[in-house]
Formats: C-alpha cells, sequence, structure tokens
C-alpha cells in the first residue's frame, strides 16, 4: 500500500477473483469494496463503524482525537448536526464564498506585480483568509501564511509516517492550542465573535450528553471547518493542471456558463486523486456479493478506483466535464469526500461547500490570462495526498480587465 498509493487497492481487485479484494492492512484482516452498491452497504451503520477504523495517525494529524469522525449512532449525529447547521446552510456557503472571492480578487492584484507565482501556495491562503473571516476567526494579515501551511500540513501528512506526518502533527499542535485559547476567551467574555459564527457555534454548542465541549474538543472542531476549506486548494491546482492540458475548456468556464462549470468542478473531482479510499470495521459477520466479512475485519471503501471503473464510467481515465452535462452524478457514484447521507452518516458535511467555492475559483482562474513556465507539473500516486509535483506555477498574470 505504502510503494502503490492510490493504485493499490484497484491493483489488488483486478488480480482478485470476482472482484473481492482481500488483503491484511497493519496485520488485520480487510476486504476491498467499491461502486454504488459498496457504498450503501458501507454507510449502513448496522454493518460497519467507522470510529474504531480510524488509525491513530490519522487522528493526530487529519481529524484529530475526539472528533466527530470518532463518533458513531446518536453522538455522531448531535455532533454532526451542529457542524451541518454550519457548513450546509445557503446563506452561509453563499457568505463563506463571498469572503474567499474577495480573497482571491486581493490576491490576484498582487500576483500581477510578482514574477511568478505557485498556485496551489497561493489558493490555499486565499481560502484560510477567507474561511477565517467567515468564521470569527481573528487572524492578522502576518499570520495567513502560517495559518495556511499548518492547515496544508494537516491534510499533507496523514497518510506518510516521514517528516510530511511529523509536520502535520506539530501543526495540529499549534492550532488545537491557538483555537483553544480563542474558545476560552469567548466563554470568559474577553473576546467577541460575530453571532451565528462558526467560533460562536462550537464555543457554545452541547453534545449529546448536554455539556460544552472542552475547548481542545472545540478547537478540534473549528479545525474540522477551517481544514477541509483549506483543503479546497489542491482541486483548485488540479483544475489548473486540467486547463494546462487540456485546454479547450477554458473558453466555456470563461462564458457566464453555471451548468458547465459544475460539470467541470466534478469531473475534477472525479479524475484526480484525492482520498485513495476509507475504512471501517465490520460490527458483525457480513456477507459481500457472496464473501464472507467476519466481525472486526476492516472494510475499505475504494474512491479512487470507483472513480475510474470502467464498468462505471465511459472512458474513465479521459478528462470530460460532458459526462456530467446531461445527468448529475447519483450521490453514490461520486465520492470524493466520502458517501451516504452527509445528515446522518460519515459524508463530510463541507461537500457543499467545496462545490461552491470550486464553482466560483474556477471560472475566475480561467478568465485569467498567464504563461505556464517550465516545470514538472507531473502528479504521482504513490504520493498520497497527491498534487502536481511543482504545485503549479504561473507567471505573467493579468486580469482580463487590465
Amino acid at each position: 500500500m505504502l510503494a502503490e498509493g492510490y493504485a493499490w487497492l484497484p491493483g489488488r481487485r483486478r488480480r482478485a477473483a470476482g472482484g473481492v479484494v482481500r488483503a491484511r492492512v497493519m496485520g488485520q484482516h480487510a476486504v476491498g469494496v467499491r461502486g454504488p452498491e459498496a457504498v450503501r452497504f458501507f454507510y449502513d451503520e448496522s454493518h460497519v463503524r467507522r470510529h474504531p477504523a480510524i488509525p491513530e495517525p490519522v487522528l493526530g494529524t487529519l481529524f484529530g482525537h475526539g472528533a466527530v469522525h470518532t463518533l458513531d449512532e446518536h453522538d455522531h449525529r448531535v455532533r454532526k448536526a451542529m457542524l451541518m447547521s454550519l457548513l450546509t446552510e445557503p446563506a452561509g456557503i453563499a457568505a463563506l464564498v463571498d469572503h474567499v472571492v474577495a480573497a482571491w480578487d486581493e490576491a490576484v492584484a498582487s500576483w500581477e506585480q510578482r514574477p511568478q507565482v505557485v498556485l496551489f501556495d497561493e489558493a490555499s491562503r486565499v481560502l484560510a483568509q477567507g474561511v477565517c473571516r467567515w468564521a470569527g476567526v481573528p487572524l492578522d494579515e502576518a499570520d495567513v501564511a502560517p495559518v495556511a501551511r499548518d492547515l496544508v500540513a494537516l491534510v499533507d501528512g496523514f497518510a506518510t509516517l516521514g517528516p510530511r506526518h511529523w509536520r502535520a502533527r506539530r501543526a495540529r499542535g499549534r492550532r488545537e492550542a491557538w483555537l483553544a485559547h480563542l474558545v476560552q476567551e469567548v466563554r470568559d467574555g474577553t473576546t467577541t465573535v460575530p453571532a451565528g459564527s462558526a467560533v460562536d457555534v462550537v464555543t457554545w454548542h452541547r453534545d449529546a450528553d448536554g455539556a460544552l465541549l472542552s475547548p481542545r474538543t472545540a478547537a478540534v472542531e473549528l479545525l474540522n471547518v477551517l481544514r477541509p476549506t483549506v483543503a479546497v486548494c489542491w482541486f483548485v491546482t488540479f483544475a489548473a493542471h486540467a486547463l494546462h492540458r487540456w485546454p479547450q475548456h477554458r473558453e466555456r468556464l470563461r462564458a457566464d456558463d453555471p451548468a458547465y462549470a459544475e460539470a467541470f468542478v466534478d469531473e475534477v473531482r472525479r479524475f484526480y486523486p484525492f482520498a485513495p479510499f476509507l475504512g471501517a470495521r465490520a460490527v458483525t459477520d457480513l456477507t459481500w456479493r457472496g464473501e464472507p466479512i467476519p466481525a472486526g475485519a476492516l472494510v475499505l471503501l475504494d474512491v479512487y478506483g470507483q472513480h475510474h471503473d470502467a464498468d462505471q464510467w465511459s472512458e474513465p481515465y479521459t478528462f470530460d466535464p460532458r459526462r456530467f452535462l446531461d445527468r448529475p452524478p447519483g450521490r453514490d457514484e461520486l465520492i470524493p469526500q466520502g458517501g451516504g447521507d452527509p445528515s446522518t452518516g460519515h459524508r463530510c458535511p463541507g461537500e457543499d461547500v467545496t462545490k461552491a467555492l470550486l464553482q466560483a475559483l474556477v471560472p475566475r482562474l480561467a478568465r485569467l490570462d498567464y504563461e505556464v513556465p517550465e516545470q514538472d507539473l507531473t502528479i504521482s500516486l504513490r504520493r498520497i495526498p497527491a498534487r502536481p509535483r511543482s504545485g503549479a506555477v504561473i507567471s505573467g498574470v493579468r486580469r482580463p480587465d487590465r
């Protein structure tokens, strides 16, 4: 798995009898599944639980100890409802998009004055600035880059045991302490934040037991609002990669065509590698397509394999947004941020935010004039999470009104 990355589960499936993958992962029996039917099987709480399957290295970097991802059943639903109230209301999403777009426009004006910029880094800063303004997190201009760097590190280090992993752990410690201090100040009345903001809602949320979250757990959940938003920089960079490789899409994105922008965004989320697979643990003896899955076994949902499955997609290794113009993807077909019902299951509640941000930023990117200097734009499937090696360097940036 460490050697093959995203190709590991799909490769095992091609060699497996009946298409059911059996493997040992960290010494444990694991079964790999894929497809819309598998998504429904995976997100049925009578079949599996997510909490026992999340390894500590992922909790210590990506999600945080005590996060909503570690809860199941009623406890999960109560905590999830709080996050859903922040990340799925149309007015809240629109406000977040407005903040990020304003930060993008400010940044683009500065890009024109620079010989070149690394789009991945710049997008992460734009998203960090916008989401912190929206969430009610005080952030000085000088702190934008360090905060963005740490939030990127949380995502970049969860699937490796090398330097990226330890960088992520240090970043989590810094940012949990930072936000826990903010939560305590809000509770003490020494700092005020906008009513209804993410900081306000998380600070005063009462869990299933009726108690306020500890400041540290509140910080964990605030990071679970900020981190996924900043992680959209991966998709912005993938969109730039797609526009460079297939520039014919640029004109339709430059036009005011929301349907095409949405189709392009969905194809970026399908085509490019983000989450390789998701894991859960069987709570009882199960059967999948006639194959037994013993209680306690790991069940792995093959996200990358599902998005490139020729039984599900026509020409899956061709980048073609038109596949989504006539028929939007079904809920359990396109699962870059998990599957199932976001209000009751473990599907990321920020998926609507991700799509809204990309549908606002990708056309703006397409409308910019810029050059792509010689660089290494390869995307290694052995690196999780994958991204263009150079970060997508652009130069000579010019706004269309200049």
